[in-house]
């Protein structure tokens, strides 16, 4: 039955090939399957070395179908689908082809075939997955390692499944927290431009024929609509060039997205927000990577990654460094009480003690994963009031200059 439906399968396309064999002697040929990295794959298994840039889709149009991109939530489920299918009992390489084959991103089923390619030659699963740093990050490869050494690889496949459905929650949430405000800002900065474009002259120009003095604050906003309408280019290459920069600095320079992160965490409202989210990612990675066996100094380094901000990653960074030199976990966390709470020190301090630090530290996730909520809410309803004081100022202020004329000539009359 699972043959039948063709539908779910993945896409094999036909790749042009050329290659060197070990006499160095150039072949040429044609090859149907899922990717070009799998077509590499089976010529290098025969012998051949493809030469690069050679492997080509066959028929390919220029403006071709994009692929659909691979998200956290297809990681997340490929994860628990392949530790289901292993607990089951079903095979690794039948496992994927299961869910390969039944994946509702195209894109994903490749993947999931590239990986299932390398299992097949001989390597690991962790070192198929981590010919992908795209999608596998260390800390996922790193709990695949370990799973795969341990024997309790369906298990710690299931742990890493939720993990990255608890991060992906907790990156909505906050994308959530962030995407409201900014888009009603949005919003009035277009509704404006537009009233002072296209309306404000059209009203500026009825106003000329009454003859009368216009009100100060009509004027104010008759000028600044001059200026935009004479300048309006001017104005969007700024805008565009500030976003640009902004952009690029993000990108380029350490010392911008340093600044940016300790902003963060002292901003009303948002620096709550940032703080709890950051304990919460502390807490659950290193949760899950304790319970996996991985020694907590190794763990360090992928919590500090996982950190989402860099002041924590530093501060990480240190309490690694700390507990390398004999420090325990608790005495190190408690050298910087600004930024990890007492909540966490006592409970790290109380899983030190009783040898259950995986299950203290889940439980401090959870807390604070419930903690980012409560500051959603907050921020939202902090904002809320101060966005609409805003349009009501902005939008009923240049609607009220604009009738404010009119509402002086009847007084007159």
């Amino acid at each position: 039955m699972a043959k039948a439906q063709t539908k779910n399968k993945i896409k094999n396309a036909t790749f042009t090939w050329e290659c060197t064999n070990a006499k160095g002697q150039t072949i040429k040929g044609e090859t149907t399957a899922a990717s070009a990295d799998v077509v590499k794959s089976e010529l290098r298994k025969q012998g051949l070395t493809p030469k690069k840039g050679k492997i080509k889709k066959k028929g390919g149009s220029l403006f071709g179908e994009r692929e659909k991109p691979i998200t956290t939530k297809d990681i997340a489920v490929f994860s628990r689908q392949l530790a289901t299918m292993m607990k089951a009992g079903v095979p690794m390489v039948q496992a994927f082809d299961i869910v390969g084959q039944g994946h509702s991103n195209p894109t994903m089923g490749k993947l999931i075939m590239q990986i299932k390619g390398d299992v097949e030659a001989g390597g690991t699963l962790a070192s198929a997955l981590n010919n992908h740093p795209r999608y596998f990050d260390d800390l996922f490869v790193s709990l695949v390692d370990a799973g795969e050494q341990s024997g309790a690889l369906e298990t710690l496949l299931d742990k890493v499944a939720t993990y990255k459905e608890k991060s992906e929650a907790l990156k909505s949430k906050i994308k959530k927290a962030m995407t409201y405000p900014i888009s009603v800002l949005v919003v009035a900065v277009v509704v404006s431009a537009i009233l002072l474009i296209f309306v404000v002259p059209t009203f500026a120009e009825m106003f000329e024929g009454f003859g009368a003095e216009l009100p100060a604050f009509t004027l104010f906003v008759v000028g600044l609509s001059d200026t935009l309408v004479d300048n309006v280019w001017l104005f969007i290459g700024l805008i565009v060039a500030i976003t640009y920069g902004f952009k690029q600095a993000k990108i380029r320079s350490k010392a911008f997205r340093d600044s940016l992160d300790k902003l963060a965490l002292k901003l009303p409202a948002v620096g709550i927000l940032t703080t709890n989210a950051a304990i919460a990612r502390f807490a659950r990675t290193l949760s899950t990577m304790f319970a996996a066996g991985v020694p907590l100094v190794e763990a360090m380094d992928s919590v500090a990654g996982a950190a989402g901000n860099s002041v924590y990653q530093k501060a990480i960074l240190q309490v690694r460094d700390d507990i390398s030199s004999g420090t325990t976990l608790q005495v190190s966390l408690s050298s910087n009480k600004e930024l990890f709470p007492n909540m966490l020190i006592q409970m790290v301090g109380i899983g030190e003690e009783s040898g259950a630090l995986d299950e203290m530290l889940d439980k401090v996730a959870e807390y604070y994963e419930e903690a980012v909520d409560d500051a959603v809410d907050n921020l939202t309803a902090m904002l809320e009031p101060m966005i609409m004081s805003f349009l009501a100022v902005v939008i009923g202020g240049l609607v009220i200059a604009m009738y404010l004329p009119i509402f002086k000539m009847g007084e007159v009359v």
